[in-house]
């Protein structure tokens, strides 16, 4: 089975099972291919754990979930040492970080102590404790979500760890007739839970197709106009005032190169995904948003004018000229 065929097939099977969120399953697989880690923002109810675990089940990995808790611990993620009486020594027992697919639900409610401790397996794909460090799997990915209702009793996301994630994804709301959808495959899978049905197996892919497909992303043509328009595109985002006055006091601070090399990564992996063999300036627009949403912090004159993220994106969009 070819790389393509692998991933096209990993993707009927969470659409399968994750219904009306046709952009969160892109940006899932797009995150995998892209080797990255991904923010989810949603409402409650809106399949965004059970999309990781559905991602988990299709692919030979290990998959672990973290509830994150105000009285959560670093060690609760990393691991710890744990004394040996009968030999008088010290063996370090490894954290729920220590898997293939890992599950950050609702991040936000854990002290920054405890986000910071993601900070080094999501950038350098290793866990320091004490004076040794231990390497994460060679496929590591992190998907943490977010309620936006609830504010009390959380705690914002540093910047500095927003700017790891690759994509920052906001979930809304299925179609009507989505909606339908699972609600009849809600049916079918408590009848399936009360005779207690065995469900089918799942041909899962291997990893080596996961890093065969990150190879070939790598080898899709941009042109050199086009990468330029990329270029142009994140650097608006730190002086807008050359794309008109009316933008220029929007920005705080702009996006960061790290956000150049994830969109360059990004439209690469959704022209592939596409089955194409080239970049085209729709593919950067189309992921622009998801990965700089999370890293432009506006301006209180542009909060005071009701400018969002996501309409300043807009907006630069419209400006930046197109090859």
């Amino acid at each position: 089975m070819s790389n393509l065929k692998a991933i096209l097939s990993l993707k009927q099977h969470i659409q399968n099972h994750i219904i009306g969120q046709e952009m969160l399953v892109d940006r899932m697989l797009i995150a995998l291919l892209a080797d990255g880690h991904i923010l989810v923002e949603g409402a409650p109810g809106l399949a965004k754990t059970k999309a990781i675990k559905v991602l988990s089940e299709g692919i030979e990995s290990d998959f672990h979930r973290i509830q994150f808790t105000p009285d959560l611990l670093p060690a609760d993620l990393t691991g710890t040492e744990i004394y040996r009486p009968q030999d008088a020594s010290f063996q370090f027992q490894q954290g729920p970080l220590f898997h293939n697919l890992v599950l950050a639900d609702e991040i936000n409610r854990a002290p920054a102590k405890v986000q910071s401790a993601l900070l080094e397996a999501m950038a350098e794909r290793q866990i320091t404790v004490g004076k040794t460090t231990y390497p994460l799997p060679e496929l590591f990915m992190v998907m943490a979500t977010q309620n936006p209702i609830e504010q009390e009793g959380t705690y914002p996301l540093p910047e500095a760890q927003l700017d790891r994630f690759l994509m920052h994804v906001s979930v809304g709301y299925p179609e009507a007739s989505a909606e339908k959808q699972i609600l009849q495959l809600a049916r079918q899978e408590a009848r399936q839970q009360t005779k207690n049905t065995t469900p089918a197996v799942v041909e899962k892919i291997s990893q080596q197709s996961i890093f065969g497909a990150r190879n070939e992303i790598l080898d899709i043509h941009m042109a050199d106009n086009l990468e330029e328009y990329l270029l142009q595109l994140v650097l608006a985002t730190r002086n807008p005032a050359a794309y008109g006055e009316d933008v220029a006091n929007w920005s705080l601070y702009g996006a960061s190169p790290r956000a150049t090399i994830a969109l360059d990564r990004c439209a690469r992996a959704y022209a592939w995904l596409d089955q194409r063999d080239y970049v085209s300036p729709d593919d950067i627009q189309a992921i622009a948003f998801d990965v700089l949403r999370h890293r432009v912090i506006l301006s209180y004159e542009a909060e005071a004018e009701g400018i969002t993220p996501d309409s300043f994106i807009q907006e630069l969009i419209a400006r930046v000229p197109v090859p």
